[in-house]
């Protein structure tokens, strides 16, 4: 049986004026399957984000192919849900219209979607915030609503491209484990990038662990730690055993030592 998302020889090559062309992936093969949890991390530069622009059907790639449910994806899907470092609200709409967003651009009946809308808000703690204004929001809250606008229409994937890389360590935790509880409750497929090795390690059922550029698939690590998670977990020996095999991935070749979780 085919996997959800199949990458297959994957690359994307970025064309400039005048200068040398950068290669930011590089024959890239990776299956997810239905509502698995898969980070990926790796150097700056090695292409998380492009991968998962491609995968989002955002830019397309130079070479190899992507497939959604056995469909090539050539552009964005309803199927698919994307969730950006930045909320991206629009500052004019209040919360509840903001995540009513992406039903307006899919062309849905908008009054079908309010309770879905609602619902959501409540599950993120921000029911009561539905009339509020961006700017009458905390960074991590005005976060929770644009993971909301990401799930209002109920797609299959959501791709997460740091989501959480601009809040606070401890808003970091906590948005953590709630994506951890809404991904429990409602069994998407997830595709998170992220920089934190225990952040990857903590949210995944598998961590994808890139090269520096052109992007590789280093290693794809697979996490036996048992669900629900927790943040205690990160202080075991099974964690740390884990955030060092990925360390020493990204950093083998570079010189630079191996430092403990």
């Amino acid at each position: 049986m085919a996997s959800l998302i199949e990458i297959e020889q994957l690359g994307k090559v970025y064309e400039s004026r005048g200068r040398e062309s950068i290669r930011a992936l590089e024959r890239v093969d990776l299956a997810i399957e239905a509502n698995e949890f898969v980070t990926i991390v790796g150097p700056s530069g090695c292409g998380k984000s492009t991968l998962l622009k491609m995968v989002g059907g955002l830019i397309p790639p130079t070479s190899g192919t992507i497939r959604l449910a056995g469909r090539q994806v050539r552009a964005p899907s309803r199927d698919v849900g994307i969730v950006f470092q930045s909320a991206v609200l629009m500052r004019w709409r209040t919360v509840l219209d903001n995540v009513l967003l992406a039903v307006e651009i899919l062309g849905l009946d908008r009054q079908a979607y309010r309770e879905r809308a609602c619902e959501l808000l409540a599950l993120v703690g921000l029911a009561g915030f539905e009339q509020r204004m961006p700017r009458e929001l905390s960074g991590g809250m005005q976060q929770r609503a644009a993971i909301c606008r990401a799930l209002v229409y109920n797609p299959s994937v959501l791709l997460m491209d740091e989501p959480f890389g601009a809040l606070d360590a401890l808003t970091r935790e906590e948005l953590g484990l709630e994506l951890l509880r809404i991904w429990d409750e409602h069994q998407k497929t997830v595709l998170f990038v992220t920089h934190s090795i225990p952040e990857a390690v903590l949210l995944a059922d598998r961590v994808v662990v890139m090269t520096p550029r052109p992007g590789r698939v280093a290693d794809v690590i697979r996490v036996e730690l048992p669900r629900p998670r927790t943040v205690d977990m990160e202080f075991t020996p099974e964690f740390k055993a884990y955030s060092d095999a990925i360390r020493a991935h990204i950093y083998a070749g570079r010189g630079a030592q191996v430092v403990p979780a």
